[in-house]
């Protein structure tokens, strides 16, 4: 497919064959469009409904570390050494007295004075596909309403319209068809880097500046007719996808993306693999006022050869996490970014015929920092056998609450779906308050 379609897929879903001609007809934009293409504690809870501005003023961030898959509970923050569910994975000491996580994660360990962990997360959830969904937008997937994104709420809610960055970046990310703005609309899809490390394609400049600016307005007559004949709409979110894309490609802004202004020993510490260079990207791009990047690690589906698959995964996923962690607290940036670590659900206790752990949303764990979070605790447990929530069962919504506590969103606030119907941003729950405390 190409860009100009891929723009097109992007704007009317696939359903507009005559605006493609056009498009065509204004490929001279190349650049601007192939990135349009990309598109796509009391003083805690007193800061929720504040005025938008001044949590904008504040540089408040969410930086999703997920982990594509569902990850084991076992073989990451909630080891059962002791125990014939929790299979050879051993527990190490943590920077916290008390505190034992999986032993493929040592540097996470290290920084544990900065991370609580939820142990008890619970859900229905079983298939992969609905249980992304709903770990992107608080909502069950239904037939009727395509919900915002987490991302796309926070975009929306607390975005800085005076950055020439996307609010909502998502980095190499597989199997997240449908988390999007939703009924919000493409103006707060996420903007998609397949891999971080160096500036996003279709992104520089092929003609000059003037020659640019004398096709966009060649486009925008274009647009203007076909507007008249009935796809206003449409039209609508066409130049609000092609607006963004060409305010990018032509700031200096842009420059958060080229990781090569990184000092060599600084991305050696977050891994110089796809996941760790992307936790250094989520950084810099927070420190350019991005409101939300999802950094995405792919694999964590280990329905066989579970033990070797985690660990391999874990050695990459713990050195960018970890440094993460380090680099916002150094650069005076956790207080007001949260850092989440999680997946669609957790694996059985029981170890299947292949060495493999299966799907099992009953417990599973997410790892939080930063954002008012206080680090150092673990909230909740399992059952000695991990097969059930032994104490404190936090649901989705809950996590969902908390989130929004931590960024400020009042999740009681209302959007409204393309029928007219008030859907407050998270569907129930509440916050989690000793996370806070």
């Amino acid at each position: 497919m190409s860009t100009l379609h891929l723009v097109d897929a992007r704007v009317d879903r696939g359903t507009l064959l005559g605006r493609r001609a056009f498009l065509r007809r204004s490929a001279g934009a190349g650049a601007t469009l192939g990135a349009a293409a990309t598109f796509g504690a009391q003083g805690w809870l007193g800061r929720i409904g504040l005025h938008a501005e001044e949590l904008r003023k504040q540089g408040r961030a969410c930086i999703v570390l997920w982990m594509q898959g569902g990850p084991s509970q076992f073989e990451t923050f909630d080891p059962k050494p002791e125990h014939e569910s929790g299979g050879p994975t051993k527990a190490i000491a943590t920077a916290v007295g008390g505190i034992r996580i999986a032993g493929s994660w040592p540097r996470v360990a290290s920084r544990m004075k900065d991370i609580a962990l939820i142990r008890s997360m619970t859900n229905s959830e079983g298939n992969h596909q609905r249980a992304t969904y709903q770990l992107h937008t608080g909502y069950e997937p239904t037939a009727t309403v395509k919900h915002p994104s987490l991302g796309a709420i926070a975009s929306k809610e607390i975005g800085d319209a005076t950055i020439d960055l996307p609010h909502f970046v998502a980095v190499g990310g597989r199997g997240l068809q449908g988390i999007s703005g939703g009924f919000l609309g493409v103006d707060h899809d996420p903007f998609l880097v397949s891999r971080a490390g160096r500036p996003p394609s279709n992104t520089a400049l092929t003609v000059s500046r003037a020659r640019l600016e004398r096709r966009a307005g060649l486009l925008a007559r274009l647009d203007a007719e076909y507007g008249a004949r009935g796809g206003k709409g449409r039209v609508e979110d066409h130049q609000a996808v092609f607006g963004k894309a060409r305010q990018m490609v032509l700031s200096s802004q842009l420059r958060a993306f080229d990781l090569d202004r990184e000092p060599d020993r600084l991305r050696d510490a977050y891994g110089r693999d796809g996941f760790g260079q992307g936790c250094l990207l989520a950084r810099r791009l927070v420190e350019s006022g991005v409101t939300f990047v999802e950094v995405a690690s792919n694999g964590w589906d280990t329905h066989q050869d579970n033990f070797e698959r985690t660990n391999a995964l874990a050695g990459s996923v713990d050195s960018g996490f970890a440094q993460l962690v380090a680099d916002l607290r150094d650069r005076g940036r956790l207080e007001t970014t949260l850092v989440l670590w999680m997946g669609e659900f957790g694996r059985t206790p029981r170890i299947n015929g292949r060495g493999g752990r299966d799907h099992y949303p009953r417990v599973f764990n997410v790892a939080l920092a930063g954002g008012g979070v206080r680090g150092g605790q673990v909230i909740g447990s399992s059952t000695e056998d991990g097969r059930a929530v032994k104490d404190r069962p936090v649901e989705v919504p809950d996590l969902f609450c908390s989130i929004c506590h931590s960024l400020g969103i009042d999740p009681r606030s209302e959007n409204f779906s393309p029928l007219g119907r008030p859907l407050e941003v998270v569907d129930g729950g509440k916050v989690v308050s000793e996370l806070f405390a």
